[in-house]
């Protein structure tokens, strides 16, 4: 089983872009960590970032029929890009949404996920510690689906 693992704008920056709201964990560490869980469940991963809509766009695109499903934390990208959501369902490949902070309790504009309804699950609000969770989820899922 292979797993992407896509990470949108600003992501690149983790362990020192507000740690206060995202943690110190750089994207880094959390990929390490990933690639060992994924080792445990038998699943390799291919990890991709992106600060771009449309470069997110084209790293979907060419998962197509390569990785079976994707852990996504599109960033900002979430809460507006219907182009991002609307790629997930043109190629099919099942997705879990993970974010960092709990975007429910955090400022409007950003309690509403463009990405969801297209979702097989959401991880929201639990740290670096979600991208675990949300791989095993997917994972899980993926078997069940058979």
């Amino acid at each position: 089983m292979i797993i992407g693992v896509l990470n949108g704008p600003n992501l690149n920056l983790l362990g020192t872009r507000e740690p206060s709201i995202y943690g110190t964990a750089t994207l880094a560490d959390i990929l390490a960590h990933l690639r060992e869980v994924g080792t445990t469940l038998g699943a390799e991963i291919r990890a991709a970032q992106a600060n771009g809509e449309g470069q997110l766009i084209d790293l979907v695109h060419g998962w197509r029929g390569l990785v079976d499903g994707i852990v996504v934390n599109a960033g900002a990208y979430t809460h507006t890009s219907l182009a991002l959501r609307d790629a997930f369902t043109a190629t099919a490949i099942p997705f879990v949404e993970v974010h960092l902070s709990n975007i429910y309790a955090r400022e409007p504009e950003r309690r509403h996920s463009m990405l969801a309804s297209a979702s097989v699950g959401m991880v929201c609000g639990l740290g670096a510690d979600g991208y675990e969770y949300a791989l095993r989820g997917l994972v899980r899922i993926l078997r069940a689906r058979g």
